[in-house]
């Protein structure tokens, strides 16, 4: 497991690069033509951009800390970097969701004037280049990896950004109907809420040691118990330690005949782990059964 996380961090870790490049140098074009132009416009999209560049650099940063050594003070290594960044990107998206949705409020209560073909222009190439950010990233573990999915988010939503100033742009292009550029930032900025959301659900979840997703505790009970030796469990936990890495901690308690059998019995809880539940970092303890009962006697 720790062979396969490396190997997908350095590819998160690519793709987040080449994520970074495509959006950077747009980026720098946009601001220089904002510039040229005098066009606040071109200005404004430009720092939006600057906004994703920043967030995928901290994506980027977490990636390269998270593969440091471990040390003797931080024994589980730097992974929780990629969480604390996942954490930083949702609460950074729901700021982006809020300030859309005030901008948005102010402009349907005073419409502006808007110049339609210089917004669609200007919001397609963007949307090229957000759409091409998107595919590099895309490539890397989105599904899984917390702070890969907070990077994606962010791209996204800028992309959603350039289709409703497409819409927005095409509709009062033809109509002259100019609250529909604030209707429609409104949409985007509820989609853009929604989203962050659940990324601040599930890393404040990582981050509280809740048991993982993928993880039933009933049938992970159930399959400790159905081992030949076995009477009871206790102190199960299950927690996440970064996207991917799970760890598992549990006390077997054994009947006193398979004493001489223990040894068995813990190679076919830690096949059960590794295998079924593909969990790696687990400590599983075997306690005799009239042991346990001499203990709870004692206290």
């Amino acid at each position: 497991m720790g062979q396969h996380h490396h190997h997908t961090g350095q590819k998160n870790k690519k793709n987040l690069i080449i994520a970074m490049v495509m959006i950077g140098s747009w980026m720098v074009i946009q601001f220089i033509g904002g510039l040229w132009t005098g066009s606040l416009a071109l200005l404004a999209d430009a720092v939006h951009m600057l906004n994703d560049f920043s967030n995928l650099l901290i994506s980027l940063v977490a990636i390269i800390l998270a593969a440091k050594a471990v040390t003797r003070k931080r024994t589980y290594g730097n992974h929780r970097y990629e969480v604390l960044a996942a954490l930083f990107n949702s609460v950074a998206l729901l700021v982006i969701s809020v300030f859309i949705f005030r901008e948005a409020i102010v402009r349907l209560m005073s419409p502006q004037e808007i110049i339609a073909g210089g917004m669609i222009f200007i919001a397609f190439i963007g949307l090229i280049a957000n759409i091409g950010a998107m595919f590099a990233l895309m490539r890397g573990d989105v599904k899984d990896n917390l702070n890969m999915r907070g990077a994606y988010l962010h791209v996204l939503s800028d992309t959603l950004g350039s289709v409703a100033a497409i819409l927005a742009g095409t509709i009062i292009y033809f109509t002259g109907w100019y609250i529909a550029d604030p209707i429609l930032s409104i949409i985007i900025a509820i989609m853009i809420a929604l989203t962050a959301f659940s990324l601040l659900k599930d890393t404040v979840h990582v981050l509280l040691e809740g048991t993982p997703k993928n993880i039933n505790l009933e049938e992970v009970e159930n399959a400790l118990m159905s081992i030949e030796g076995v009477t009871n469990i206790h102190d199960l936990h299950v927690w996440t330690i970064t996207s991917g890495i799970n760890s598992l901690t549990v006390h077997l308690i054994i009947e006193p005949s398979y004493s001489e059998n223990h040894h068995k019995i813990l190679l076919q809880a830690n096949e059960y782990i590794r295998t079924k539940l593909h969990i790696d970092h687990s400590t599983v303890q075997i306690e005799k059964e009239d042991l346990r009962e001499y203990e709870h006697q004692s206290v």
